[in-house]
């Protein structure tokens, strides 16, 4: 995960800069985020029942090897004066393409390791969220670096690296037999057994609708992903070059939000069984959205910039453990690769279309004005989905594994909506 994360990072500063600084064109720049982030996003939606049936091992080392070959063609034909916009569109696209099925078999992959490390499933959600912290604290200083001394180029060419250097470590490190057994409902473990894949799929479908509180994740994290990316991909770089800081600047902006949230990460992965899950995810939420919009807006000096910037990454480190440890604890492992899938390709539904409506709203109203629209949206998403009472299960669900008990049985759309409790689980 470190490995290939970092290297995404790195083009996530490169990639829109290198179209930025070669074309003029904010609206370019956001086409090509929505060229990368579409196909992304269309795979990883039905790639659930793949992962689950031919194993997380297999799936993320075949598609970090294609990511490597794909993202290795861009400097490569660049460099030979073959490298057309339409062309580059291509190539984003099949990264996109085939990163959609490796991240997800990444994430599969946790729980199983969580249980042969001996851990609780949040310390291991906590760590996990802590190597994503530091590659994007790594990966935005190191792309800043690369693009300021010797130029966009460079840092495709590292985000290609990484993913052939973590195909490797996948293909030669990792247990062969990751992911071959599942879960059942009653938590005994057998092994894989073939299904129809649009029965399969059907399966995480039903199961992501009936559950409430995931439902109400995905749909605030999915207008919450529009808004940062956004952010990232067109108005912080409209920002930096508009400002006069350039590609330092987006990576030493990247790199403090990113150190603070490893330590937001690690106090998560320490201490994250004892806190109250829904008081800390909204108050962190708040603090990672808003504010780094409104202190761009503010025309704030750079110091300013930094302090908002260390804040957000703060409270953003405890998202990512929270939600990772109530997914695996409501989800049976023979439907997570499914559910993950489903739930993740609609929480970045709109993911391809926020580069889109970044550069439109750059180029009709101007940087200012954008920056205050996407702030206050993001504010209020969080604070009216905090309203939900569906979230009140979210602590349910930390307590009872907290006291030793039996994990509470899924609610159904036809209790949560009477309010009436499911029945206890019997007790052997």
């Amino acid at each position: 995960m470190a490995v290939s994360l970092t290297g995404t990072r790195v083009s996530a500063v490169a990639l829109p800069w290198f179209v930025l600084v070669s074309t003029g064109s904010a609206t370019r720049t956001g086409l090509v985020a929505f060229c990368e982030m579409a196909p992304y996003v269309v795979v990883q939606a039905l790639s659930g029942p793949l992962v689950d049936k031919a194993g997380p091992r297999r799936v993320s080392w075949n598609a970090d090897l294609l990511s490597a070959v794909a993202a290795a063609f861009v400097p490569a034909l660049h460099v030979l004066g073959l490298l057309p916009f339409w062309l580059l569109l291509g190539l984003v696209a099949v990264i996109g393409v085939v990163r959609g099925p490796g991240d997800l078999a990444k994430t599969v992959m946790v729980p199983e390791a969580a249980e042969r490390g001996g851990l609780p499933v949040e310390r291991a959600t906590g760590l996990a969220g802590v190597t994503e912290r530091l590659a994007s604290t790594v990966g935005p200083a190191v792309a800043g670096a690369l693009v300021a001394l010797v130029g966009p180029l460079a840092g495709l060419a590292v985000n290609a690296a990484c993913f052939a250097l973590g195909s490797l470590v996948v293909g030669v490190l990792m247990p062969r037999d990751v992911g071959r057994a599942t879960e059942t409902g009653d938590g005994t473990r057998q092994t894989r057994e073939p299904a129809g894949y649009w029965r399969r799929l059907g399966e995480g479908f039903s199961f992501l609708r009936g559950d409430r509180l995931l439902l109400g994740i995905t749909v605030t994290v999915g207008v919450t992903n529009l808004l940062n990316t956004a952010f990232s991909s067109v108005l912080l770089p409209v920002w930096a070059k508009e400002s006069g800081g350039g590609p330092a600047v987006i990576g030493l902006t990247g790199s403090v939000a990113g150190v603070a949230a490893v330590c937001g990460s690690l106090i998560a992965a320490a201490v994250a069984h004892r806190l109250r899950r829904r008081l800390v995810f909204f108050a962190g939420f708040l603090l990672d959205g808003a504010p780094r919009f409104l202190i761009l807006a503010c025309g704030a000096p750079m110091w300013a910039v930094a302090a908002v910037f260390a804040v957000s990454g703060f409270g953003g480190g405890f998202l990512n453990p929270i939600l990772g440890a109530v997914l695996y604890e409501r989800v049976p492992r023979g439907l997570l690769g499914r559910v993950k899938a489903l739930g993740s390709a609609l929480a970045w539904a709109g993911i391809p279309f926020g580069g889109l409506l970044a550069g439109a709203a750059v180029t009709t109203a101007g940087l200012v004005p954008a920056l205050v629209a996407g702030g206050a949206a993001h504010a209020v998403t969080i604070s009216l989905s905090g309203l939900r009472p569906e979230w009140k299960a979210m602590d349910r669900s930390r307590r009872s594994r907290s006291t030793g008990g039996e994990e509470p049985p899924r609610e159904s759309a036809e209790d949560e909506a009477t309010g009436r409790q499911p029945e206890a689980p019997a007790v052997s």
